[in-house]
């Protein structure tokens, strides 16, 4: 659990890794408990190198073999910089008015970035359709979800060593620059290169809002916060989605990013007038290191590959399938060079001192279970998301805005239970009982929507959304604070950005897998099911256009649904397979107890089993 001292009001928090393997050591009397529970976290080798606990298949040791002086001067941390909290939990020096204002424009930041981030969703028709460009639609948000998605896992470790305000405020200006660069481009090549950069931005803000959260509250209270954090990041993403092409058609599209640019200053000043430089690690400020000296102990290879890495992953994912076929040069090369890569990048981790991505915190239990607990969810929730609508308009023959509108109550559930599980943490301080009610949640979720029947009311099939929606609600704000809570202070930057890192890869992955799954079903029920002499006119008829089923006549329309009905069906069962290894992943790990204690207790004694 995590360990808080108390000395003079104030609380000194160190929370340790939460190992797999018990040990079996006796602790010294002599030694204070909290000196113990650091020492397992930043154990140093003989070279300087920090030594994780839980890698134990490591063959070769991270850099610094014994007997060699490791020349990273970032490699050590020091044991007696703490993190210092008042007694309402809140970072020592840090006053309440100024904690609201960082916080507040933390909030703000949030709800335009998520508002940004998913504008694209009603308004890419009205945009490409200015430009004569409407086969270049999918690039609009793909531009954004590349460089968002590569670039967030280098957030954390450069944070460490630079310090948050910089990232956070160079992020701002980012995103100020670019959304202004959206509102006055002159043609889609332009508008495509601004959304790319506006990712950079987005990944600046999001990462680091995240980070600083972390600094500024303790453990735990940190639950409540994380509450504010899921109510704005939720309305961002609804506000994003539900108006983004009702400003089109009211203000105009420029418009729609003009009117972010106001909102975009203010938090710009605020976060350079009120952000505390002290916050984070500070590695290189407090070795005494300019820029160039710092960077020689930063894991560039690892950045480079990383970014690679997902930057094609996701390149190959979005274009297979949406715009180029699966066997089209281009996905091949991208996901082959994405698999290369990612190799490189596991043999490369695996040696370099500070990784951007630390495979023992990947790998060890229960992080790593935590994080892929998440990213398999991730696979389920999307190939849920994705594929409803479909199912209401191709099966039930709604409108497109209908069926988006069928949307709105998983949405609500969704941030309900996002800001009531934060509350609900920082009173009880548990959470794993959270996670696996809402691990559970999104396997019947799942399991309701594969056994949907042909005359299923809509009514019902809308219900049938909810306890997907509620169970990540649950499970996801518990796990990003279990993977605070079994990390090291100087590891949670880190450890953050991995796991925003893996619930991205979660979203691109299920919406490309549950597509491909999809289109290769409905291709054969099509070809099984359709019958008469224009049988091939009428498969490419509905393939191209789902509204075209309303036209069909009463016997090949019946025959359409069906294939449609058997094909969202096996979607739906592939959406099972993924909850059922998220439920396998968190029922066998033990997480700390979250509630503060004037006392050290017992190690055991505040588990959850």
């Amino acid at each position: 659990m995590p360990s808080t001292t108390r000395a003079n009001g104030q609380y000194s928090e160190r929370t340790p890794l939460l190992q797999s393997a018990s040990h079996s050591q006796e602790r010294s009397p002599a030694v204070h408990e909290d000196d113990v529970q650091f020492a397992e976290v930043a154990a140093q080798g003989e070279g300087g190198a920090p030594q994780f606990p839980d890698l134990g298949k490591g063959k070769s040791p991270p850099r610094g073999q014994p007997g060699e002086q490791n020349d990273d001067p970032l490699s050590r941390p020091e044991l007696e910089n703490l993190v210092k909290f008042q007694e309402n939990g809140k970072l020592e020096g840090v006053g309440d008015w100024k904690f609201r204002f960082i916080f507040g424009g933390i909030l703000l930041g949030y709800f335009i970035a998520m508002f940004d981030s998913t504008l694209m969703a009603s308004s890419h028709p009205v945009i490409t359709s200015y430009f004569h460009a409407s086969n270049s639609a999918s690039w609009l948000s793909t531009a954004f979800l590349l460089t968002s998605t590569s670039l967030q896992p280098l957030m954390g470790r450069l944070s460490d060593t630079f310090g948050r305000r910089l990232l956070y405020v160079t992020g701002l200006v980012i995103l100020t620059a670019t959304t202004a660069w959206c509102a006055f481009a002159q043609s889609i090549g332009s508008f495509i290169a601004a959304r790319a950069f506006c990712g950079i931005g987005a990944a600046g803000v999001l990462s680091m809002g995240n980070v600083m959260t972390n600094d500024l509250v303790s453990i735990e209270i940190r639950g409540t916060y994380q509450a504010y954090i899921n109510l704005f990041y939720g309305g961002g993403s609804a506000c994003g989605a539900a108006f983004g092409g009702f400003l089109c058609d009211k203000l105009g599209w420029r418009m729609t990013f003009a009117i972010q640019i106001p909102i975009l200053l203010v938090l710009l000043i605020n976060a350079v007038f009120t952000t505390p430089s002290s916050l984070g690690p500070n590695l290189a400020k407090r070795s005494g290191l300019g820029i160039r000296d710092a960077m020689k102990g930063f894991d560039v290879a690892g950045s480079f590959l990383i970014a690679g890495s997902v930057a094609f992953l996701i390149l190959g994912l979005n274009l297979g399938g949406n715009i180029y076929p699966w066997k089209h040069p281009i996905v091949i090369v991208s996901l082959v060079v994405a698999l290369i890569a990612g190799a490189i990048l596991i043999k490369v981790e695996s040696r370099a001192a500070r990784a951007v991505m630390p495979l023992p915190m990947l790998f060890s239990k229960p992080r790593g279970n935590l994080v892929f607990n998440n990213f398999f969810a991730q696979i389920g929730m999307n190939t849920i998301l994705f594929n409803a609508p479909l199912y209401f308009q191709a099966v039930k023959l709604e409108s497109a805005s209908v069926s988006g509108f069928r949307l709105a109550g998983p949405s609500v559930a969704l941030t309900i239970c996002g800001v009531s599980a934060g509350f609900i943490m920082t009173a009880t301080g548990r959470m794993k009982w959270l996670i696996v009610v809402g691990s559970l949640s999104m396997l019947v979720g799942a399991t309701c929507l594969s056994s949907m029947w042909d005359n299923i009311p809509p009514w019902l099939a809308t219900i049938f959304l909810v306890p997907s929606s509620v169970g990540q609600g649950l499970s996801f704000p518990a796990t990003s604070l279990a993977v605070l809570a079994t990390s090291s202070q100087e590891d949670q930057a880190v450890m953050t950005s991995t796991l925003i890192l893996w619930r991205s890869l979660g979203i691109v992955m299920g919406v490309s897998l549950s597509s491909l799954i999809l289109q290769n079903a409905l291709t054969a029920y099509l070809e099984q099911l359709v019958t008469g002499h224009n049988k091939a006119k009428i498969i490419q008829r509905v393939r191209k256009s789902v509204r075209s089923i309303i036209d069909l006549d009463p016997k090949h329309q019946n025959q359409v649904i069906d294939a449609y009905i058997r094909s969202l069906r096996l979607v739906f069962i592939f959406a099972i397979a993924m909850f059922v290894i998220v439920n396998a992943l968190v029922f066998a790990i033990n997480l700390p107890h979250l509630k503060k204690k004037e006392s050290n207790d017992d190690e055991d004694e505040g588990d959850e089993r």
